[in-house]
């Protein structure tokens, strides 16, 4: 009887081996996803990776920068690193978007990026550039991995280097690291002549890999809140942009620190707090109008603030805690400076969840509060009716409706520029458990349709609202269409343009303006759709928009666009932003 070969191990040659430790290694970890895009040098690895399935899902995708996004979204999804295999030359420098979004929005990937050996650099051999350092000081870490070798002290370096690799994309701040990884000819796993005959009474795969163990965190010991917190009646949370993993668990966090402190709770259109209001009776979500009344900001001036992760979007908040300057608290468990507005800020390096909100807890609401409660009633009972009376197509009402009506638990990546914004502006708070997700790091519209394509993929049938410029900058994206699992609506909003731009100061001038900063394309989605073989509609009233969004389907990739007039929309905002508070009075 003859026994099956267990091992993982192919010893085709010395790349192969080197490959099958680097991916054998990574599977023990957790990787449960790699992208791969074509090219030569990679060849080890891509036919490593391939092997490992079905625990490794690999993924091929044309575009390198489409696929860097793309993994950049399964990331942010799963909350597990994510893979990317590219060939050497220029291919790993299209990743670079990507791994900035990924530090800055604290994503793990793992960048693997093949390279020609030492010999064939700086000679004007083909497809070579200097990718050491390539990205700079973006990486957590970054190194190159040595010459392949099947020594077995050599083999023990490079599995310990893929478990810090590993370790560094997660810990203590998660974000990309880069290997870069020369290998010498034969790419391909054929023979190289090799004896590897010493190895096999010495690498034994239970034992080379028995000390492999994906590190979990330590948890903290609960936090006490600080006296000063507790003896402010005047103090607001701020709630901000965030992607947690156990978005339920993050906003009970708050909603306890909120009800503990008497505090009102000012929360991002981007936070999930707002999907959650069932938790939080506190919840403020119309602080950008609400401080836009000059009369009203004043009172509402707070002693001390906690903001919690990431700064909101509205520039009317920032610009109202760089007047009135509070004491600020920022609690987020990263290493990273989170104050923009360099004030009297300390950083508490913790999680919401560390802190302990169950003792001191008070009784009766304060005025303070009462205050804020009262006027973000009324300036949403004035959004409701301004939209509820609303049939024209225009951009804001597309945040204020669909925060209604989408089926609960539905994934949305929320784009950058304007949709941002008016989500922050009207997305009305729902008990929808909605799961709100975008690229806030480096705020580029790059990338955006790979990334909601990434965070997608496997999932529940999700939601991409974005806009007819950052849809354009990645059409690319929809090379995956045929490998892709899950479905994705798009709701496109076609202004023809950057309508961010007609909300500046530079709008007043033309030219430049439409030219250079407007940018109409003048595309039809239509035919573009039917190019990638995408559904489309056209969506001409509300009513069909409710009624496509209702139901969401379970496969495939749809486009839903509305037209609209970006000059239109830009004067309805300035008009209608600064009128939402006028009957509100600004006596306490």
């Amino acid at each position: 009887m003859t026994i099956p070969d267990l091992s993982p191990f192919t010893y085709k040659n010395i790349n192969q081996l080197w490959a099958d430790i680097l991916t054998e290694t990574l599977k023990r970890l957790g990787l449960n996803c790699v992208v791969i895009c074509p090219g030569s040098r990679s060849t080890p690895l891509v036919v490593a990776f391939v092997q490992q399935a079905p625990d490794i899902e690999a993924i091929s995708i044309l575009d390198e920068r489409s696929a860097a996004f793309f993994a950049l979204g399964r990331a942010k999804a799963t909350g597990v690193p994510v893979a990317l295999v590219c060939t050497s030359g220029t291919a790993a420098a299209n990743f670079y978007p990507a791994i900035i979004e990924a530090q800055a929005s604290r994503v793990p990937l793992l960048i693997l990026t093949s390279d020609r050996p030492q010999e064939l650099r700086n000679c004007h051999s083909g497809q070579t550039i200097d990718q050491v350092k390539l990205y700079g000081n973006y990486p957590n870490w970054q190194a190159e991995l040595a010459i392949p070798s099947p020594d077995m002290e050599m083999l023990g370096y490079l599995r310990q280097t893929i478990i810090h690799a590993w370790e560094r994309c997660q810990h203590p701040t998660p974000g990309a690291v880069h290997l870069n990884i020369p290998f010498r000819d034969p790419l391909a796993p054929i023979p190289d002549g090799t004896d590897f005959s010493h190895l096999h009474s010495k690498l034994h795969p239970e034992d080379f890999f028995a000390g492999i163990a994906n590190i979990h965190p330590i948890p903290r010991s609960p936090y006490p809140i600080p006296q000063q917190w507790l003896n402010s009646e005047r103090g607001i949370i701020i709630a901000g942009v965030a992607q947690p993993q156990e978005a339920e668990k993050y906003c009970q966090a708050i909603a306890h620190l909120s009800q503990t402190l008497n505090w009102p709770v000012l929360a991002e259109g981007l936070s999930p707090v707002r999907n959650y209001t069932q938790l939080n009776p506190y919840l403020i979500s119309t602080y950008d109008i609400i401080l836009r009344n000059q009369q009203i900001a004043p009172e509402l001036t707070p002693e001390i603030v906690i903001q919690i992760g990431e700064m909101p979007t509205s520039k009317e908040l920032r610009n109202w805690l760089s007047t009135t300057t509070p004491q600020r608290w920022i609690i987020d468990s990263s290493h990273e400076n989170l104050d923009p507005l360099h004030g009297k800020t300390t950083h508490l390096r913790i999680s919401v969840e560390d802190i302990d909100t169950w003792e001191n807890i008070k009784t009766e609401p304060g005025t303070y509060l009462q205050t804020w409660c009262e006027i973000d009633q009324e300036v949403s009972k004035n959004i409701d009716q301004i939209f509820a009376n609303t049939d024209q197509i225009i951009e804001s009402k597309v945040s204020w409706l669909i925060s209604q009506i989408l089926p609960p638990g539905t994934q949305i990546f929320i784009s950058n520029s304007m949709p941002v914004r008016d989500v922050e502006y009207f997305w009305k708070p729902n008990n929808l458990e909605i799961k709100p997700y975008f690229n806030r790091g480096a705020n580029g519209i790059d990338g955006i349709t790979s990334t909601a394509l990434g965070i997608s993929h496997h999932q529940q049938s999700s939601i991409l609202l974005t806009g007819d410029l950052a849809l354009l900058h990645d059409t690319n994206g929809f090379l995956i269409k045929h490998k892709f699992i899950g479905h994705l609506t798009i709701i496109l909003i076609n202004n023809n343009g950057g309508g961010i731009f007609e909300m500046l100061p530079i709008a007043q001038f033309e030219p430049p303006f439409e030219e250079f900063f407007g940018t109409p394309q003048n595309i039809d989605f239509s035919q573009l759709s039917a190019t990638y073989k995408i559904e489309h509609e056209l969506i001409t009233s509300w009513k069909q928009l409710t009624a496509k969004l209702q139901t969401l389907p379970q496969q495939g990739i749809r486009i839903l666009e509305l037209r609209t007039n970006r000059k239109t929309d830009a004067q309805w905002r300035k008009q209608t932003l600064n009128k939402l508070t006028q009957n509100i009075p600004n006596s306490f």
